[in-house]
């Protein structure tokens, strides 16, 4: 059976007529037969790689689409891009290529897609910047796609409590703060990270995977499988049939990506009491989609949100827990029936997002992992969008109520994460005190690295609740405690931050949500007046050229636009 022509508008481009005759022979090479160049040509984009466990079974799962694909009357092509792991380099200067990953990510499969004239797409992600960039990337091309998450891993076991990275990464400030020795410390490194799959807890992959699924681009239940179970393989080999017949219908990423499906996305990403850096991955991809996101979105969607799901990192359940109750669903279900969905939304399916729910039961009434919306964790969102003369252009905290509502102290200053993080460790930071960690945005860093280490360091040493930090860098899902990230402008951009002394008074209130300097104005352009712009820190080289394009953190800290 011939393939239509409306499901062939870029392969034909290069396969189709006597003079590609050079294109054929050298697809020929690489498994085409003469039947194949009269099929949509599918690419299933890959971040396989063995840099960590989020990805390293990624290979598999493109097998799979590849098979789906191929199986539905497409002609699937494997490709790769890279990733990097935060997990590994977090508190180092690799760090700063993180957040860069997520536009060589993009730009690459792009690139690909692009030159080779794939028809459509199936991008496979399993970390954090690798998920964002996938769906930045489907909405440039804006071809017929489906994106898969590699899934969780599952949670190891150390006394016979759930470990994963975070807990390792706390287990460093209590073998400072003398609480553990050596060998219990190599004892939960030993036992947190057991095989395959995305960090545990609804920290970034999580947040990202369950927020792409709400947006309508991955199939159901994509986004709550376990790394290395029958359920992920099943669901790639249904993502490479389901393009295909995207391609027949014409159903594109503009036909599903609009500003109520973003909508759709924040209001899960609250519900499900997710990561601070879904804040400015959504705000990217809405922009590679040209829809237009604000944080002012994210206030207007939060105040009639709850947070209903008792998630790590602030929680008391593992994305496993969640995916055992039934996952994402039955909470999409509810959110609908209680009115905080757009239910007319186009998803991957070919179906909206009401017709996709419209079978789908509640959750057992004996579980406790997600709430019912008379027993939130949270009456309102735990993202709040924080104004004033530190962030004038706003700042990102993850607030869920337990660290309390506001903080005063007074301000220590650090010029960056690692001497922060040795601070903590050392003692030189005490009850009261707002940790100041400055010059590490996205121009600054340059890379915006995530404050994990600091933050783990201060819940491993007991100090919680007894100290603030505050950052124009970002952080990691799994931090957790009263900190707010994200300070635009950022202290290399002129910001305030730039300005902060230590002993200075900084008041953080998440009811008001403003982050504010108690030092009078004159005295604030007095400093700046004084300041200078410090040179960046890389002269050539991707970072360098990163911190030439890259907008501020509340922009999305995109390289693509304007």
């Amino acid at each position: 059976m011939t393939t239509p022509a409306s499901s062939r508008q870029h392969s034909s481009i290069v396969v189709d007529g006597p003079d590609r005759a050079p294109s054929r022979a050298m697809l020929r090479a690489v498994g085409f037969s003469d039947a194949d160049f009269g099929k949509s040509v599918v690419g299933v984009a890959s971040t396989w790689s063995m840099v960590t466990p989020c990805n390293m079974h990624i290979d598999r799962l493109a097998d799979e689409a590849a098979r789906g694909a191929d199986a539905a009357g497409g002609k699937a092509v494997i490709f790769g891009t890279i990733t990097v792991s935060d997990g590994i380099s977090m508190g180092t200067p690799g760090m700063r290529y993180s957040l860069v990953s997520r536009e060589i990510i993009a730009d690459s499969i792009e690139a690909v897609a692009g030159a080779e004239g794939f028809d459509g797409l199936v991008t496979i992600g399993g970390c954090d910047k690798n998920m964002p960039a996938c769906v930045m990337a489907m909405a440039r091309l804006n071809r017929p796609s489906v994106f898969v998450y590699g899934g969780t891993i599952v949670p190891g076991l150390h006394r016979g409590q759930a470990a994963d990275i975070v807990t390792v990464f706390e287990a460093v400030g209590k073998h400072a703060g003398k609480q553990i020795g050596d060998a219990e410390l190599k004892e939960i490194e030993s036992c947190s990270i057991p095989g395959e799959g995305s960090c545990g807890g609804m920290y970034t992959a999580n947040t990202m995977a369950s927020a792409i699924e709400a947006l309508g681009l991955s199939l159901p239940d994509s986004s709550a499988q376990l790394a290395n179970s029958k359920d992920k393989l099943a669901d790639c080999e249904r993502a490479g049939r389901a393009v295909v017949e995207l391609l027949k219908r014409n159903i594109r990423p503009s036909d599903i990506l609009s500003k109520k499906a973003f909508e759709n996305a924040i209001t899960v990403v609250i519900a499900l009491g997710g990561s601070t850096n879904a804040v400015m991955h959504l705000i990217a991809m809405a922009h590679s989609a040209g829809v237009t996101l604000t944080l002012e979105d994210f206030e207007r969607v939060g105040r009639k949100v709850p947070v209903l799901a008792d998630l790590k990192p602030s929680g008391k359940y593992n994305m496993a827990h969640f995916v055992r109750i039934g996952g994402l669903q039955p909470l999409l279900k509810m959110l609908l029936d209680k009115g905080l969905l757009h239910g007319d939304c186009m998803t991957v399916t070919g179906r909206t997002v009401a017709e996709n729910l419209a079978t789908v039961g509640p959750y057992s009434a004996d579980q406790d992992v997600v709430r019912p919306f008379s027993n939130p964790v949270k009456a309102d969102s735990h993202l709040r969008i924080l104004r004033g003369n530190l962030a004038p252009e706003g700042a990102v905290a993850k607030i869920t109520g337990k660290e309390g509502s506001s903080f005063t102290g007074k301000a220590i200053v650090f010029e960056s994460e690692e001497n922060a993080l040795r601070g903590i460790l050392d003692g030189k930071v005490s009850d009261g005190h707002v940790i100041v960690i400055r010059n590490e945005g996205p121009k600054g860093g340059p890379g915006m690295r995530e404050m994990l280490g600091p933050t783990s360091a201060i819940m491993g040493k007991g100090l919680g609740k007894t100290v603030a930090l505050i950052t124009d860098g970002r952080f990691s899902g799994g931090s957790h405690g009263f900190v707010v990230g994200h300070i635009t402008p950022e202290a290399a951009s002129g910001g305030t931050l730039a300005v902060v002394k230590d002993g200075d008074v900084i008041t953080i209130d998440a009811v008001k949500n403003e982050i504010n300097l108690d030092v009078p104005a004159e005295e604030i352009a007095r400093r700046l007046s004084g300041w200078k712009p410090a040179p960046c820190k890389e002269r050539r080289g991707t970072l360098a050229k990163y911190a030439k394009l890259v907008s501020s953190a509340s922009r999305g800290a995109i390289t693509d636009g304007d």
